[in-house]
């Protein structure tokens, strides 16, 4: 069954202007990211990190200042899951679980009749986060990377470079959508933390896998009309793998929706870096990668044309 009935839409007719809207897309995030900064989770910055389960809710208000008292009123105290559950960050900096024991004192001193118990505590070191921050750089950038050798193999080298293109595009438009989010939408706290990184690691995939389907359709008609102009052939070919690529976009989002709005304060940050790459994603395998591919694949043929007549 079919949802999508077979359609004959121009993707490459107007194409100049998505290559602008993606431009400014990306330049936006950039700039964001560069004057705005973007906010790092423990795993990547070094600190203390405690998740507490109180019997009942508690006051947020009351906790920071038996923080404040112990030299602690900087740290960042927010709800974690259900208004019970309190989660306390902390940058500073000691040795072994002194931090961790002087939260834990501190809190049990400001009120002795409330029962907690602590559900998770880690303790990284700025070393260590600043050794993550690096590691995580090299796998985005080596993800890509094998990427771009395994479509120049499989297809040709200009259809490697325009997937590489769309992949690079992608991770920038969607690190600049959470630098952005981060400042308009309150309260949302996204952090860039594993989970995160994780996010963009799929999404390099998904992004892919994507292009791929793509390509393997046009490299098919490509030895189907031979006749056929380059640039019918590449409309035909994503008209033809149109329904098949919003049904598989439209379930994922379904199940990141979920998770999104019901998955809790642990999995926000990895479902909304996840719908926005991926809706970027699909969109970028059409009008960056495909698009690119046209006009480079073109733009050889005219300078093979221009050099011919002197040889």
């Amino acid at each position: 069954m079919r949802f999508i009935k077979k359609t004959n839409i121009d993707f490459f007719g107007k194409r100049r202007i998505w290559y602008t809207l993606s431009t400014c897309m990306v330049i936006i995030g950039v700039i964001s990211v560069l004057f705005g900064g973007m906010d790092y989770g423990i795993d990547f910055k070094g600190g203390t990190e405690i998740v507490i389960a109180f019997k009942e809710r508690v006051d947020i208000g009351s906790i920071r200042n038996a923080l404040a008292k112990v030299g602690l009123g900087k740290s960042e105290i927010k709800t974690f899951g259900s208004e019970s559950n309190i989660l306390i960050r902390t940058s500073e900096q000691a040795e072994g679980t002194i931090i961790g024991d002087k939260i834990k004192t501190a809190i049990k001193n400001a009120s002795p009749n409330q029962r907690f118990e602590v559900l998770k505590e880690d303790k990284i070191g700025p070393k260590i986060g600043q050794e993550l921050r690096r590691d995580a750089l090299y796998a985005v950038l080596w993800s890509i990377l094998a990427m771009l050798i395994y479509i120049a193999f499989r297809f040709k080298f200009a259809y490697g470079l325009g997937a590489t293109v769309a992949l690079v595009h992608d991770v920038f438009a969607t690190f600049g959508f959470l630098s952005i989010a981060n400042r308009i939408i309150p309260g949302l706290n996204i952090e860039i933390t594993q989970e995160v990184l994780a996010a963009f690691l799929t999404l390099v995939g998904v992004s892919v896998n994507d292009t791929v389907i793509i390509f393997d359709r046009i490299r098919e008609n490509e030895k189907i009309y031979r006749s056929m102009p380059l640039e019918q052939i590449m409309n035909k070919s994503i008209n033809d793998t149109l329904s098949r690529t919003l049904i598989t976009s439209g379930t994922i989002l379904l199940v990141l929706f979920v998770l999104l709005f019901f998955g809790g304060e642990v999995l926000r940050g990895f479902a909304l870096t996840l719908t926005f790459g991926l809706i970027t994603g699909t969109y970028s395998s059409i009008y960056i990668a495909s698009a690119f591919v046209l006009d480079w694949t073109e733009f050889r043929s005219r300078k093979k044309a221009q050099i011919a007549p002197v040889s």
